[in-house]
């Protein structure tokens, strides 16, 4: 995993914690006699328990131990928690892990509703496929795919800029906003009368829900580590299943409404689910304080964390990544920051597989309802047959992202993906008119049922970042690119390509790609690792202290800096 390396071993403190403030916390404890220094550099994964035990020292070494290098990594006046960065705090697991129970309640969860509620605004147009949607507005499969790589090309554009201004107003302003914006035009879709009225609702929904996840993931990392983070993202990744699963039945239902009223089911389905996101988008603006320290409201007087947590919470975000103190939560972006970021070519290989990594898997998925039908399945049957595809791929996505973290290891797992399309893929290029429904069936089930590594791959940007600049960036970069692949898997499929022979070739052409494109990135991050290793342990302590005060290196360019990979 990527570090920031010090300059010397962290020296033994005799230092005792403060009383414990905050319930079921523990007592006042002596450093020296629970606590052996821990190499710099190193970090315990959360998951893992101490094998000294719950009321053994949690702290992390860090940067902020040795005298030297605590001046240059300290947090500047600005920083909205700098009020509660203490460089000799002292807590234990038990502490600790009762403390981030407590966020996954409040900060996770919310995070799960709220990108609940984007998706199910986002896969009921498969759903409404099955309701003769294309031909109510007299639309073909050609229109179909202009309108989402409407969608997919205005979401992007709107990435950056989402970024820019959450970053400048606050992500927990941003984002609700964005959910009331965008719920408005999703529920507007009931009333749709063509293929224009089609692609401006595209439009309109690309725009506002662009730069949604970013941001969410950016408020999520004030609160998280990076070991934490992965496993929090794959929990929030987890819910684009459940809105597909929920989705499903919901659509089982509401689509029967056509029978009752005469009026398309598909209408009542944006309808409704529109109104579902706008709830969710106004009680986002009580669910979501500025900060760690910024939680008490005039609805909230206790706030969410007493002092003694919010220190906690401070202290060891900052020991994980002490570049999350660089920017304000609410300090925007200058055009010569963006500059820096956008140059910053080692991210690029990250970007690049956002382009490509998923395509493989995507048109299968776009196009599973439809190809349900064209299999001759009834529309209640093509919702309830995605139920088996959704629940694999949050089971293995869960999977994926927890082997992540145990190996430590990124590329190790993400290659899986590629790995578990390519024979299935290849099988589907095999099939023709005469191949069995169920046949079929289960191959198109075990491809979109595939082990989503897109949350570690999300987790793998921000990681090597390195700033809160350039994570901010990164973070929309990443995203672009990885919409940019939505928006090529679209034209995969074509009209005029009835069994999808040309299109399943491309498919496996592009996985084949993916897995040298990996192996690559492997060996550039490795290769970087080595040379800055070399680099920086032939230097003196006092040349290693020299460099860190001196250096106009940024982010991921200082040569104490290490790659994830």
């Amino acid at each position: 995993m990527s570090t920031i390396l010090p300059t010397l071993a962290p020296q033994k403190r005799d230092v005792q914690s403060d009383d414990s403030k905050g319930e079921g916390l523990s007592p006042t404890i002596s450093i020296t006699s629970l606590r052996t220094p821990i190499e710099l550099g190193t970090r315990k994964s959360f998951w893992r328990r101490p094998k000294e035990g719950l009321d053994s020292i949690a702290t992390q070494a860090s940067v902020f131990d040795i005298p030297a290098t605590l001046e240059v990594y300290r947090p500047g006046p600005a920083y909205e928690n700098v009020h509660r960065f203490d460089p000799d705090a002292r807590w234990t697991w038990r502490e600790e892990y009762a403390i981030v129970r407590k966020i996954d309640w409040r900060v996770m969860v919310w995070a799960f509703i709220m990108y609940f509620a984007l998706n199910l605004d986002r896969s009921n147009i498969s759903q409404a496929n099955t309701d003769n949607f294309l031909q109510d507005l007299h639309m073909t499969t050609n229109d179909f795919n202009l309108g989402n790589s409407l969608f997919r090309l205005c979401f992007l554009i709107a990435e950056l800029p989402s970024q820019l201004v959450s970053k400048r107003i606050g992500p927990d302003i941003w984002i609700p906003s964005q959910m009331v914006l965008w719920s408005l035009v999703s529920g507007g879709q009931y009333w749709l009368s063509g293929r224009a009225s089609f692609l401006a609702t595209r439009c309109l929904l690309g725009f506002m829900q662009g730069g949604f996840i970013p941001d969410v993931i950016l408020y999520m990392s004030y609160y998280y580590t990076k070991t934490e983070l992965p496993i929090r993202i794959a929990w929030f990744w987890v819910s684009y299943g459940m809105a597909t699963l929920v989705g499903a039945f919901l659509a089982t239902g509401i689509l029967q409404l056509r029978h009752v009223t005469g009026k398309a089911g598909w209408r009542y389905l944006f309808l409704i689910e529109g109104v579902l996101t706008l709830l969710v988008g106004f009680a986002s603006f009580f669910m979501m304080p500025p900060g760690p320290t910024q939680t008490k409201a005039w609805y909230r007087p206790n706030g969410w964390f007493n002092e003694r947590e919010e220190t906690v919470i401070v202290n060891r975000v900052l020991r994980d990544d002490p570049s999350k103190s660089d920017m304000h939560n609410r300090q925007g972006l200058t055009l010569k920051m963006m500059w820096s970021s956008l140059k910053d070519w080692r991210m690029w290989p990250l970007y690049v597989l956002g382009l490509t990594f998923m395509i493989p898997v995507t048109p299968p998925q776009t196009y599973l309802t439809l190809s349900l039908r064209d299999l001759g399945f009834d529309t209640v049957q093509s919702n309830l047959l995605t139920v088996p595809s959704t629940v694999l791929g949050i089971v293995l996505l869960l999977v994926a992202s927890y082997v992540s973290e145990i190996w430590e290891s990124r590329i190790a797992v993400i290659v899986v993906l590629q790995i578990w399309a390519l024979p299935l893929l290849i099988a589907l290029y095999t099939f023709n008119e005469h191949t069995s429904q169920w046949v079929y069936f289960v191959v198109i089930t075990l491809i979109t049922g595939y082990p989503n590594t897109h949350p570690i791959q999300v987790a793998w940007a921000s990681t090597n970042s390195n700033s809160v600049g350039t994570r901010t960036v990164s973070a929309s970069m990443y995203n672009m690119f990885a919409q940019m692949g939505t928006m090529i898997s679209s034209y995969v499929y074509r009209a005029d390509d009835a069994v999808n022979k040309r299109g399943n070739r491309a498919l496996i052409g592009i996985t084949v790609l993916n897995l040298v494109l990996y192996l690559f990135t492997y060996f550039l991050y490795r290769g970087i690792n080595i040379r800055r290793d070399k680099i920086w342990r032939s230097w003196s302590p006092e040349e290693q202290r020299k460099y860190l005060d001196t250096t106009t290196d940024k982010g991921s360019e200082k040569v104490n800096f290490r790659f994830a990979y």
